[in-house]
């Protein structure tokens, strides 16, 4: 086991990353706010919805597999009922980092895509957003953190 900020910062040094749930209209959703940022801070970052071509004014691929030349990490923001078969596809490709996102409420965590991605040898973070780890927080996620840590939203140790 590692604690949330060790496993954060090994997530978060890969630079290619796929953001699950990114929606054509980008109101009210969490995954948004994440590819924004990570595409903000230099990351390349990959939105992913089976039912969108472009979403943020990037081109938009319907699954991970279609990502040219692969990604490093996942951040899953979609409903939990989808994060397995998502889990399922980062093993079946090799991809060994998952965030399952959770801010206040259910979020997209699984514990059934838990289990299956650490059986399967991938680091899952089953909890919190990588915005509120540097080198991509802000005050607003920090604050979140903190007390979502305290809520058990964010895992103490992955």
């Amino acid at each position: 086991m590692s604690t949330m900020k060790e496993a954060a910062a090994r997530f978060l040094a890969h630079r290619r990353i796929a953001v699950t749930g990114v929606s054509r209209d980008p109101q009210g959703h969490g995954s948004n706010v994440v590819y924004q940022r990570l595409r903000d801070r230099g990351y390349e970052v990959f939105a992913i919805n089976p039912n969108a071509g472009e979403v943020e004014g990037d081109r938009c691929y319907h699954d991970l597999k279609s990502v040219p030349g692969g990604v490093e990490a996942v951040v899953i923001g979609t409903r939990p009922e989808v994060a397995e078969e998502t889990v399922r596809e980062c093993a079946e490709l090799g991809i060994a980092y998952v965030w399952m996102h959770r801010g206040p409420g259910a979020g997209s965590v699984s514990e059934a895509a838990t289990a299956y991605g650490r059986r399967h040898g991938i680091t899952v973070i089953d909890g919190g957003c990588p915005l509120m780890f540097d080198p991509t927080a802000d005050f607003g996620h920090r604050v979140m953190r903190f007390v979502l840590t305290r809520s058990g939203s964010v895992p103490k140790e992955v």
